[in-house]
């Protein structure tokens, strides 16, 4: 093995193992509490190979989420339907909405880490629109509901809708293991305003 291979090696085996460690950290302890320090310790690595990989603790954290909303992002571009391709765009709206909820309320904790990571930076926090995971999301939201109701303003609704779910009060319910209530009422919205759906609700699956 090259000296560069090795090096390419040995990166992608500290990222697995940084990621690793911030997930069982985050289940073990408010988030936060879950430092660089305490990361890096658990992981085996220097806190500056933290820093070189992810730049910040908020960096860690977003990479973190991204790899948790990697199996949603590949549900909605090739998954079965109603979350893949083929189904109504209510429908597919809705499956959507709900498959967002499940991936919040089974990650709050990561949620609140990268929300106290950003407030807690020095330097000024990214604008969300720049965050790939909130511009997949909304671009999708915008998309269905255009080809649903051409006549709302799309892309502000769909930041109603996705942007919602930054809200404290949402993370509240989250915490509080309401997912269900949060579901059903994105169910009666979006509902009430593209319409109703094309097949019953006892129909709709949605994907964990």
């Amino acid at each position: 093995m090259t000296e560069q291979r090795r090096e390419r090696a040995d990166a992608a085996r500290n990222r697995r193992a940084i990621l690793r460690a911030a997930e069982e950290l985050l289940r073990e302890h408010e988030p936060d509490q879950v430092s660089v320090e305490r990361v890096a310790a658990a992981a085996g690595v220097g806190k500056g190979t933290v820093f070189h990989r992810f730049g910040s603790r908020a960096g860690l954290m977003r990479e973190l989420m991204e790899e948790r909303a990697h199996e949603l992002h590949e549900a909605v571009v090739a998954g079965p339907p109603p979350l893949g391709p083929g189904a109504p765009p209510l429908d597919r709206l809705t499956a959507f909405l709900e498959a967002i909820v499940s991936l919040a309320s089974r990650n709050v904790g990561l949620i609140t880490a990268h929300e106290h990571a950003l407030a807690t930076q020095k330097q000024p926090a990214a604008s969300r629109l720049t965050n790939p995971i909130y511009l997949f999301w909304h671009g999708h939201t915008t998309a269905l509901i255009t080809e649903a109701r051409p006549t709302l303003d799309a892309e502000l609704v769909a930041h109603l809708l996705v942007g919602s779910f930054h809200n404290e009060p949402i993370a509240q319910l989250l915490r509080q293991g309401e997912s269900e209530r949060l579901a059903a009422c994105l169910r009666d919205l979006t509902t009430s305003l593209l319409g109703p759906p094309a097949t019953p609700s006892g129909d709709r699956r949605t994907r964990p």
